[in-house]
């Protein structure tokens, strides 16, 4: 499942879900004493030296085939980072500059390559709110709402913060950096813009956060195995390639991103920080998820997530 020599799962154990370390094809069950007080607990100190000694030690082992992962981390908060890759941005912008203007497609995209490179410069993250209600592993089938049918795919790189992280420097950022771990922001298009007022803007709550609409993990991946500046983020829908991209092209990394992020507010450890998602979602595609539809999502060392959507009411 992943190229990293131990990661950490979370899976189910009769009526509970408990944290295991997982080294190759198996896994093995960690006690609130192994953890430090538990998995945020952990988190907030990660000593990987120490669970990697584990791997050797007694225990009982399991193989990963024969449990059921969920959701590798119990976030108390989750931010999003939107339009942060670069060329996503660049084919965004360009578009509407051809339909708006009288430029050519090639103007128009190297006047928005260099709007883009000035926000990198110069500009600022731009951040919002998910529920952590929503956060689930690829263990839970995702149900479509049957208000719309316009709802779509984001593969994103997630940060699992470690340290607390409070008005921290770019250059100390990634000192509070667990680990990573992958998540599909589901979105639901035609709720994002308010349709009675204009002037409101966005709705990220009603278009982001309906029951499952953040399958996550299935590994929470130690940050000394993963180069945040350097990964492949993949995403194939039944089969078909439909996000292709690095995270070589992100506007702004993940040391910048931790660091404005933690200005405002402390990031505790254990949330998430998404990272922003590449071209290839539905709404370039015209094509939006439907009952049955499975989508298999892999960035590098992070393992595969494998969702399965249901439409709502579907027997």
């Amino acid at each position: 499942m992943t190229t990293a020599p131990f990661v950490l799962a979370r899976f189910r154990e009769a009526d509970a879900v408990r944290v295991g370390l997982v080294a190759g094809d198996r896994i093995r069950a960690l006690t609130d004493d192994e953890l430090g007080g538990g998995l945020n607990a952990f988190l907030a100190d990660p000593d990987w030296d120490r669970l990697e000694a584990l791997i050797d030690g007694p225990g009982e082992w399991h193989p990963l085939s024969e449990v059921t992962l969920t959701a590798p981390v119990e976030p108390r908060q989750v931010l999003q980072t939107g339009a942060n890759y670069r060329e996503h941005v660049i084919q965004l912008v360009a578009a509407g500059l051809t339909q708006n203007t009288d430029r050519t497609p090639e103007e128009a995209h190297a006047f928005a390559a260099e709007m883009m490179d000035e926000r990198a410069r110069s500009g600022e993250p731009y951040f919002f709110i998910g529920l952590t209600a929503c956060v689930v592993g690829d263990d839970v089938p995702l149900v479509l709402p049957a208000y719309s049918e316009v709802h779509d795919w984001e593969l994103e790189l997630a940060v699992v913060i470690g340290r607390e992280a409070f008005r921290v420097s770019r250059e100390a950022a990634l000192d509070h950096v667990a680990g990573y771990t992958m998540v599909n922001d589901i979105t639901t298009r035609d709720l994002v813009f308010r349709k009675d007022m204009k002037e409101i803007g966005t709705d990220w709550y009603r278009a982001k956060n309906a029951p499952g609409f953040l399958p996550t993990g299935p590994l929470l991946v130690p940050a000394r195995f993963v180069d945040p500046a350097d990964t492949p983020v993949r995403l194939e829908l039944n089969g078909q390639v439909m996000q292709e991209a690095n995270t070589s092209d992100l506007l702004f990394d993940v040391a910048a991103l931790v660091s404005a992020a933690s200005q405002t507010h402390p990031l505790l450890p254990g949330d998430l920080l998404l990272t922003g998602s590449p071209a290839g979602n539905g709404q370039h595609w015209k094509r939006f998820l439907r009952d049955g539809d499975v989508m298999t999502g892999t960035i590098g060392a992070l393992g595969t997530q494998v969702v399965r959507c249901v439409g709502e009411g579907a027997s």
